[in-house]
């Protein structure tokens, strides 16, 4: 529609009479903005989410090597350990559980200390899964190559609207620029014709 309009504008003004300099411009440059917004943005959304793409993958994949999944034993359960939620689950609603825990680090040290059990009412002796550097201190689980293309996805589609909103915005930046140009030359001859407004033979 807003092509359209820009397009119908410039033809409306194209022979008429009352046609100003401005009122062309005006419509060239909505027309104009819309081909960039149509044509520029999408280019930056995909080159946005294509390079977010490869370096969140190449991320995924160095994770892959650094992190390693490793059981853990339940010594017992922390002094007053409330149930947490765990911020890295997929759904953001896992129950979590302070508990004191044993678990071997994948170069084969022993470890001890607190962690979050995946477990509602852990026991002793109870065995869970968690995330370990090669030495076995504690990391976040690795990103999962899914969840990094989801938010390449949306990096690319905001870097898309932002590009459309800065075009649209120097649009309207422009715009309002010759509107105040054209009411300051109105103000000046207004101000030229108004000592002689009202005067005899001046049409009054």
């Amino acid at each position: 529609m807003r092509a359209v309009r820009a397009i119908g504008g410039i033809w409306r003004w194209r022979n008429n009479p009352l046609r100003r300099t401005t009122d062309l411009v005006e419509a060239w440059v909505a027309l104009s903005a819309l081909l960039v917004i149509l044509l520029v943005a999408p280019v930056v959304g995909s080159l946005v989410g294509a390079m977010t793409q490869e370096v969140l993958q190449r991320s995924v994949h160095d994770q892959r090597l650094s992190r390693h999944q490793v059981t853990a034993t339940v010594v017992r359960t922390a002094d007053g350990s409330p149930l947490e939620v765990d911020p890295e689950t997929a759904t953001g609603r896992e129950s979590r559980t302070r508990v004191v825990a044993d678990w071997t680090a994948p170069d084969g040290t022993r470890q001890h200390g607190t962690v979050l059990a995946g477990l509602k009412n852990p026991r002793d002796g109870d065995r869970f899964a968690i995330w370990t550097d090669t030495h076995g201190a504690l990391v976040a689980r690795p990103l999962d190559p899914a969840t990094a293309t989801t938010h390449a996805v949306l990096a690319g589609f905001g870097a898309a609207l932002l590009t459309a909103a800065a075009v649209e915005g120097a649009r309207r930046l422009i715009v309002w620029r010759m509107v105040r140009r054209r009411y300051a030359r109105w103000d000046q001859a207004w101000d030229r014709a108004g000592p002689d407004w009202g005067r005899t033979g001046t049409g009054s």
